[in-house]
């Protein structure tokens, strides 16, 4: 199982890039170390495998243009594919770590076009009502779906079969949540478009976010106009584009602080923020720290540095 401390995208979009995630194998096993993450979040995002996670330990709270959901330790859940979202952790008194099975969903259905995938599989991931479900222990239908999902884990990549194995234990957790899910496939919900114009100004604020970015120029990614862009914004995302555009910058910041040397004054530009002193008041009235302070926390603690 693979540690994760950040997340990197593809170049030119909020499509994730997923550690060793290969096309004759799609799956991975990751466990997200949501403490080490810049500023304890993963930042809005996308990518089309699927997700099945159990938090180990801490909360987190996941968030789509539609929902949000807390997990706390013990419970877990469904990702559907394709399905913009970000997540934070909320725990401050433990350490949160998320295990998550991530998969193309053709590892279940095999060929295109097949019998498994038109009858169970595509009926999920094409469904625009099913984004996201919570399975909790205390409900006994989903405590044996999260059994399932926490036991998975237990396999090896070393052992003879694996990959077997693991389609095997993936089937069998997806046809329990076939079953969990089978009173909302059938409702008919038409598509919604709102969520692709989201992402196409999310991935035009994550192209452009070291220059100034003009509400007009936002709106133009997406092919609305300046009124439905704040209305998306404010609807979906529950901020306006400025808002959302400074907290981009500052979470690149943060990488930016963790991972390089860079002084505060390159970085504060870097990330279209301005001159130190500007920066630093804005990093401060986020962070609670300045950003050097903030480097130093994080390069220096052992809690927080890479294994």
């Amino acid at each position: 199982m693979k540690n994760v401390q950040k997340l990197e995208f593809h170049p030119g979009s909020r499509e994730e890039m997923l550690p060793d995630f290969e096309s004759d194998f799609p799956y991975i096993a990751t466990s997200a170390e949501l403490d080490k993450y810049p500023g304890r979040c993963a930042p809005w995002h996308w990518h089309r495998a699927i997700e099945l996670f159990y938090m180990e330990s801490g909360s987190l709270e996941y968030h789509t243009p539609k929902k949000a959901m807390s997990f706390p330790a013990g419970s877990g859940g469904f990702l559907n594919s394709n399905v913009l979202h970000m997540t934070k952790a909320t725990s401050r008194t433990e350490g949160t770590i998320q295990r998550l099975h991530i998969f193309d969903p053709a590892l279940i259905s095999g060929s295109f076009g097949s019998r498994i995938g038109k009858r169970y599989v595509d009926s999920i991931t094409a469904n625009p009502r099913i984004e996201l479900c919570a399975f909790h222990p205390d409900e006994p239908g989903q405590a044996d779906l999260l059994g399932l999902i926490r036991d998975a884990f237990r396999l090896r990549g070393d052992h003879m079969g694996y990959e077997i194995r693991v389609r095997t234990a993936l089937s069998e957790i997806w046809l329990k949540l076939f079953a969990l899910l089978s009173p909302t496939l059938n409702q008919e919900e038409s598509y919604d478009r709102n969520d692709e114009r989201l992402r196409q100004m999310l991935v035009y604020i994550y192209e452009h976010f070291a220059e100034k970015i003009a509400v007009s120029e936002l709106a133009a990614a997406a092919c609305v106009s300046e009124r439905e862009c704040f209305r998306l914004f404010q609807t979906y995302l529950h901020t306006t584009p400025a808002k959302h555009i400074q907290s981009c910058r500052l979470q690149e910041a943060c990488r930016m602080l963790i991972d390089g040397r860079d002084t505060v004054a390159d970085i504060g530009y870097a990330c279209g923020l301005g001159d130190s002193s500007y920066f630093g008041r804005l990093f401060r009235e986020s962070q609670g720290c300045t950003p050097l302070e903030y480097r130093k926390k994080w390069q220096n603690s052992p809690i927080l540095c890479p294994k």
